[in-house]
């Protein structure tokens, strides 16, 4: 995991994880330096990752006063629990519907949990964190926010985009990422992530994109896309696209074993093979 400053009140803890077939995809979590210190996510919860230890780069969690949870994935909740323990004073940042989906695998204390709707804030001390729905989500608890103390807006999944390469991916701003590998990267995401955009209303779509617009943020800060700076036109512009986009369509049966077939021992039978592959992606996922 890196860790940099985006902004001197805003630190990135910058990861990304290879999607097959896709490209590899940016996972970030955020750290703001407020009177009260939020950090936004909690990043990937893989064995060989380590959330605290990076956090420990940019603060001592032990001072981290709220946890915000811009929506229960697996990729923004890696960290969580071993957050709480690591940071006693630390409350959790979420909606209603986002406590329950956590609770179903692992109950939250609720005596830590700040319930937060979009349309509200947070008091962070030195400023006040305003909650918005992003015009693109794939969960129904996605809450970003608007700081407008330092004008940077936490969009959650909107404007990610798998990327050609891990240093892409975990590079210190989108300006790294050509024009056209950046449009359709985010468009292919819009498709995966967001799939129902592809049967709303354009003229509606559109107008979802108005509070972004009316806060005219100086960065946005995706969980999956490097730090977009700046006039933020172009991006918009490629989501705005997004309802006409081709569908995703992932992989079936026939191209997983495919795949499987490439991990397996050269000179095997096709049966062998697949089973050593089964085997060995079993062995190795326990």
């Amino acid at each position: 995991m890196q860790t940099y400053r985006a902004h001197p009140d805003v630190s990135v803890l910058s990861d990304c994880l290879e999607v097959p077939g896709l490209g590899f995809l940016p996972v970030n979590a955020f750290v703001i330096h407020a009177a009260e210190p939020v950090v936004v996510d909690t990043g990937l919860g893989l064995p060989d990752r380590d959330f605290i230890a990076g956090l420990a780069k940019v603060m001592d969690p032990a001072d981290v006063r709220w946890i915000w949870l811009t929506h229960p994935d697996r990729d923004h909740t890696g960290g969580l629990f071993t957050l709480l323990n690591a940071a006693p004073r630390a409350r959790v940042v979420t909606t209603f519907l986002g406590a329950g989906i956590m609770s179903c695998e692992h109950p939250l204390p609720m005596d830590r949990v700040y319930l937060l709707n979009p349309g509200q804030e947070l008091d962070a001390g030195d400023r006040r964190l305003a909650g918005f729905r992003p015009p693109l989500f794939d969960n129904p608890a996605t809450v970003g926010i608007f700081d407008s103390s330092t004008g940077i807006c936490l969009s959650s999944d909107c404007f990610g985009a798998p990327l050609p390469s891990p240093e892409l991916a975990t590079a210190r701003s989108s300006a790294a990422v050509s024009a056209a590998d950046l449009r359709a990267g985010q468009l292919l995401w819009a498709t995966v992530d967001s799939p129902w955009v592809q049967n709303v209303d354009p003229a509606r779509f559109a107008a979802s994109f108005q509070p972004l617009r009316d806060f005219a943020p100086a960065a946005v800060l995706s969980t999956h896309l490097p730090p977009l700076d700046g006039d933020i036109g172009a991006p918009v512009d490629t989501l705005l696209a997004a309802p006409g986009a081709d569908p995703f369509t992932g992989p079936d049966q026939a191209a997983l074993e495919a795949m499987l077939r490439e991990f397996a021992p050269r000179g095997a039978p096709d049966a062998e093979r697949i089973a050593g592959a089964r085997a060995s992606a079993g062995g190795a996922s326990g």
